[in-house]
This record gives structure tokens, sequence and C-alpha cells, in this order.
């Protein structure tokens, strides 16, 4: 499963940049999404980020879920004036490791017990684990996909090390 670019998709319109919902959101679907999850307050953070990949992963599934978060938190970064704060990798990885999670527990459809049932998932430090933090800074893991190369990914049954 690897992607090196962003596949287009309606939710990454240039008209999804224009400021409507919260965070910018002129996609219904995920101006619902960040309605519910970042409540009154507009939070978005990496438990929202985590919450949001939990919800593209329940509706749409692997791989087509990478997708979704990733144009939905392109979306975000530019209503915030910060598309630079985007990482392709980072956000492929947490989508990656949520889906892995879900499919372990397919009948958690709530949030709040799934955050409950894998709280290494709301710790934003445990990509670490996976990658040097080199890796991350470096240009082509914040515009395209980049294996893990400290420790593969559970289920990939690979060591991404090997060279």
């Amino acid at each position: 499963m690897t992607y090196h670019q962003i596949p287009p998709g309606p939710h990454a319109s240039p008209a999804a940049h224009a400021s409507s919902g919260p965070h910018g959101s002129q996609d219904p679907e995920l101006t619902a999404i960040l309605s519910r999850i970042a409540g009154p307050t507009g939070q978005f953070r990496h438990r929202q980020h985590i919450n949001l990949a939990f919800e593209a992963v329940r509706r749409y599934g692997m791989p087509a879920a990478t997708g979704v978060i990733c144009a939905w938190i392109r979306q975000i970064a530019a209503y915030e004036r910060a598309p630079q704060k985007y990482h392709h990798t980072v956000s492929q990885a947490w989508v990656e490791l949520v889906a892995h999670h879900v499919a372990a527990d397919p009948q958690c459809a709530d949030f709040e017990a799934f955050a409950a049932r894998n709280p290494a998932l709301l710790d934003k430090r445990l990509l670490i684990r996976h990658y040097r933090s080199s890796t991350l800074a470096a240009v082509p893991a914040r515009r395209g996909w980049v294996e893990p190369d400290l420790a593969p990914f559970p289920w990939s049954g690979r060591d991404s090390t090997a060279g």
C-alpha cells in the first residue's frame, strides 16, 4: 500500500478552500464531522485528527480513506493559512495505524470507546517508533509516502530497514 502522490478526488477541489463551514470546509460531509469532533471551540489537535481518520476509515475503508483524509487535512491547513503544515507521510501513517486498529475491532463504531481501547493512538509521538526524525523532516516525506525506516508497521510483515 504505497502512495507517492495524493490522488485527485472530490474532496480536493479548489472551491473547497473557501470558508463556509468549520476550518473552511465547503464539503458538507467534512463540515458535519468537524462540527461534531471539534466542538464549539473549533479545537483541532491530534485527538481530532485521529477521530477524523477513524471516521474516514469506517466510512470509506482502506485505501480510499487515505486519499480522503489527505485531501481534508490539506483543505484545513489551507484554510488556516498554513498549507506548509501538511505532511503526506505523517497523514498516511496515522490513517494506516487507525485502520489497523479499526480492522482489529470492526464492531467498535464509537470513537470514545475506540480511543479508550487504543490509547497509544492518542500519543502523537507514536510515529517516532517507526521513523527517524530526519526522515520525517525531509521534503520527500512531506510531499509523498515514505516507508518507515526504523521499524515496520505491525501489519506489514516486512523489515523496512532492510536495504
